[in-house]
């Protein structure tokens, strides 16, 4: 197996509607705007939303993406609308294993760019990215069973529902059990 730190691969890349690239030093502030206009959709799904972030927070959590990106432990990716250079989503691939390769997708949206179809185009453009760019074999989508939305795209992609844990984790805004959908695509 090659060293990940030696595999080449775009930084950036576009959709039809869409620039999604690595996070960059000062993108904390854009981020921060998306999480703070949308905390209340975020809140039931996800474990950052729990607690309140200043934009400095956001702004270390970018560049220790950055760094991460760039070390290929983690790649976290930023989705901005072509036309207009606004920021819509944060996604990425992450849980990496490059021995085989596979990739988990995460997602979560800026709710003022929701219900517009840019995160299931983000994510096939993530998906067909991680196939042709990174050989990809497995790519995974995890959601909690509850949000409709989030299964919503690995369905719309063709991606299969492998299984659904039960009881596998707790929401992060009341710790009621929860149970994890795993949907894939494989080449």
């Amino acid at each position: 197996m090659i060293n990940p730190l030696l595999i080449e691969f775009p930084e950036e890349f576009a959709t039809e509607r869409l620039v999604i690239r690595m996070p960059r030093p000062g993108d904390g502030k854009v981020v921060h705007a998306a999480i703070m206009a949308s905390i209340n959709e975020l809140k039931p799904w996800m474990p950052f939303a729990q607690k309140e972030q200043s934009e400095e927070d956001v702004e270390l959590n970018i560049r220790s993406s950055y760094i991460s990106f760039l070390h290929r432990e983690d790649l976290r990716l930023l989705v901005f609308l072509k036309d207009t250079g606004e920021f819509v989503a944060s996604s990425g691939l992450h849980r990496i294993n490059w021995s085989v390769p596979k990739f988990e997708i995460g997602y979560w949206i800026d709710s003022r760019f929701s219900g517009k179809g840019y995160m299931t185009e983000a994510v096939k453009g993530i998906a067909d990215f991680a196939f042709h760019h990174l050989n990809a074999k497995r790519l995974e989508i995890r959601c909690d069973a509850k949000n409709a939305n989030s299964r919503a795209i690995p369905e719309r992609l063709g991606f299969s529902l492998e299984g659904i844990l039960k009881n596998d984790d707790v929401s992060p805004d009341t710790n009621e059990l929860r149970d994890t959908c795993i949907y894939a695509k494989i080449v």
